[in-house]
């Protein structure tokens, strides 16, 4: 039995807001459960310097916890002068997940910056990131659509991420913090909703996994995303 009382293939309860902040191009407050992230989209007519003159866009991340997102106040990192190694490995990975869907090409000369910040943490924030920060980037390019900037929106797919780990040898989808504080293994998976494959990260804590252990987590996450990836569409209105 899962602390939760879900069964192994349910996610939590998942919430999509759009629109929460009215400045922001685009923006998402999606909740995984307990895991609350906002997500905003800001556009610039400008890209790196190692895009000038390239005809070609970027589309980058920044990602963030709030001091009391955990059950103790973490310091905040402006505080400390520089970021975590995690949080650039994760501000990286969604970068990494929100290029892959789109044509960069088709952009022109344009950045758009998504900052994800966690509000409440409880397991699989990056997670929830990836999933709501495709909403607001979506938003975004229709917002750059309708005010006349690009003739169409070079949004090529869906990308959502799901985590799945092996808990007391089952395999589960949607870890929440009390499963992955025990987890035999966890793993996050990033999908495309045309069928391919962004990015895996799994690790075996307690023992090695096994081939057909490491399936059986990859068919969770399918079973996961497909239900994210009609999650997003719903809240976009399609």
């Amino acid at each position: 039995m899962r602390p939760s009382g879900r069964a192994p293939d349910a996610l939590r309860p998942v919430i999509l807001q759009v629109n929460p902040i009215r400045h922001a191009e685009g923006s998402c407050f999606v909740k995984f459960g307990h895991t609350h992230v906002l997500c905003t989209a800001s556009v610039e007519g400008r890209v790196p310097p190692f895009l000038r003159n390239s005809g070609q866009g970027w589309v980058t991340a920044e990602y963030g916890m709030l001091p009391r997102s955990t059950h103790t106040r973490s310091e905040r990192e402006a505080a400390r002068g520089k970021q975590s190694g995690r949080t650039q490995e994760i501000q990286r990975l969604i970068g990494r997940s929100m290029r892959s869907v789109i044509d960069l090409k088709a952009m022109g000369e344009m950045t758009v910056t998504l900052d994800c910040d966690v509000i409440q943490a409880d397991g699989g924030t990056r997670t929830a990131a990836i999933t709501g920060a495709w909403v607001a980037l979506s938003l975004a390019f229709r917002k750059v659509v309708k005010n006349r900037l690009l003739a169409k929106s070079p949004v090529l797919s869906q990308v959502a991420a799901v985590s799945c780990g092996l808990y007391k040898g089952t395999a589960v989808l949607d870890l929440d913090y009390a499963e992955d504080s025990e987890a035999e293994a966890d793993g996050n998976f990033v999908l495309t909703a045309d069928g391919g494959l962004v990015e895996v990260q799994a690790t075996a804590e307690k023992r090695p996994m096994r081939p057909e252990e490491v399936d059986a987590l990859m068919a969770l996450a399918k079973v996961g995303c497909a239900a994210l990836f009609k999650a997003q569409l719903e809240a976009l209105g399609e």
